[in-house]
């Protein structure tokens, strides 16, 4: 006798579970947030300490213009107050920018790290709904199929069936590495930006304590020669104190002298007029016979 398949009650489509990035932003959410708010109060705080950086520098420049102006011991102190407070607010201005691009790097990492999760819960939810989704169509299909075939169908669409998810969780998983990787390279982006910004400020620090050695030196070297300008003055001055006590004598000598100087100047004009005078006839005949030979010879009369 022939063998007979048994029936066998079709089994209930699987749910489909949709995948939701709601839940994976709400998973992923708090961390960024927290980053984010603390990056925002750093940079508020930042620009509040630099309007009052602001308000403290004019203070010092306005203190230190009234000190050099009045040179009253008391404008000094205050100016020196107002020059210490804006070096203490300057200070908690570099502070907070270093924190403020910590906290930048912080929120960076979460975003990648919050996008990486989001990627992992798509890529489960999507394998998930593709399960459902063969489940249910392998149920429907195998409500189709003849009965005698039934049992080795569902072996061969089962076997089919895991190919597909395995091909399917293969390309996801290659695509969540993908993104993995992209997370990682933004966040050694972020960790090389940081560490230039601070190889940076350490050079701007350097170059401004080469400045300060400068100016210091400068003025060093002004001083010693305001002195020995003044040590000249003080020699001159006693130079000329000597020099006093002779000046008669020489400013008689002084004034002959330029007596004779005078008179020798009005008469060399005279005498140069008059060897103008004699060598103007000579000069002209000269140009009369250049004159003559530069000009065409005559033609002569045919006899």
């Amino acid at each position: 006798m022939a063998r007979v398949a048994k029936k066998r009650k079709a089994k209930a489509p699987a749910k489909r579970r949709v995948a939701k990035s709601a839940v994976a932003k709400k998973s992923a959410a708090p961390a960024v947030a927290k980053a984010q708010a603390t990056a925002d109060k750093l940079q508020k705080d930042i620009q509040a300490q630099a309007n009052s950086l602001d308000a403290a520098r004019k203070k010092a420049a306005a203190a230190k213009k009234k000190a050099a102006k009045s040179k009253k011991a008391g404008d000094k102190r205050q100016a020196q107050a107002a020059e210490k407070q804006v070096a203490k607010l300057n200070a908690k201005v570099r502070d907070l920018r270093a924190k403020s691009a910590s906290a930048k790097q912080t929120l960076a990492k979460a975003k990648a790290v919050a996008a990486a999760q989001a990627v992992q819960e798509a890529t489960k939810a999507r394998i998930a709904e593709l399960e459902s989704k063969l489940a249910s169509k392998s149920d429907s299909d195998l409500s189709k199929a003849l009965k005698a075939f039934e049992q080795r169908w569902k072996k061969k669409r089962s076997a089919a069936d895991k190919k597909k998810v395995k091909s399917a969780a293969k390309k996801l998983q290659a695509k969540n590495k993908a993104a993995q990787k992209k997370a990682d390279a933004k966040i050694k982006a972020a960790e090389k930006k940081a560490a230039a910004k601070q190889r940076a400020q350490a050079r701007k620090a350097a170059a401004k304590e080469r400045t300060a050695a400068r100016k210091a030196a400068a003025k060093e070297k002004a001083a010693a020669r305001k002195a020995a300008a003044k040590q000249k003055a003080a020699e001159r001055r006693s130079a000329a104190k000597a020099k006093r006590k002779t000046a008669p004598k020489k400013a008689r000598a002084k004034r002959k002298a330029a007596g004779n100087a005078a008179a020798a100047k009005s008469a060399a004009p005279a005498k140069a007029k008059k060897a103008a005078a004699k060598k103007a006839p000579a000069k002209a005949k000269r140009k009369a016979g250049a004159k003559a030979r530069r000009g065409r010879p005559a033609k002569r009369q045919s006899s």
